[in-house]
């Protein structure tokens, strides 16, 4: 959390000299106070949408597969059901759930940010930087030690590309 707009945006200037790639930085500010040259966070960053999607995913994926499995063992009159259908139906699902949870997530607000929600009210500002883990230390230190006033939120496990 940075106490205001001025903060931000020294804050912005010494990341791009350390090499942070502006599409890495968002900043996330009371309604309409954030410059438009500042990168602000995006409407999948606001909102929920990323983790209705996935929970959507899940859940739309059993339902489809226990759908599928019940199809094959039980058919309807007349027809024959063969067990790509299992697969079929469990795709299916999942993309029904995807876009029916993610519809509902990008109603409500994210969850991580509500803890910054009362200062960002107040007028400070919420940084949001990524950068590889190996560079998390350096660039947490470089901020402390040129802004004393910084408080750190916390950092997200990394996302591995292939579990």
């Amino acid at each position: 959390m940075l106490p205001d707009i001025p903060s931000a945006r020294a804050m912005l200037d010494e990341l791009l000299l350390a090499r942070i790639e502006e599409r890495h930085i968002r900043f996330l500010a009371r309604e309409g106070t954030l410059p438009d040259d500042m990168p602000g966070c995006s409407f999948v960053l606001k909102t929920d949408l990323i983790h209705g999607a996935q929970v959507g995913t899940l859940i739309g994926g059993i339902v489809g597969f226990v759908a599928g499995i019940i199809l094959v063992l039980m058919p309807p009159e007349g027809l024959t059901m063969r067990t790509a259908t299992i697969l079929l139906m469990a795709l299916g699902g999942a993309l029904f759930g995807a876009w029916a949870s993610g519809m509902n997530g990008s109603a409500i607000p994210n969850k991580k940010l509500e803890q910054f929600g009362e200062r960002i009210g107040r007028g400070q500002v919420l940084m949001i930087v990524d950068v590889p883990v190996r560079r998390v230390r350096e660039i947490e230190a470089m901020i402390a030690e040129r802004h004393p006033d910084f408080n750190f939120g916390g950092e997200e496990p990394p996302m591995v590309a292939f579990p």
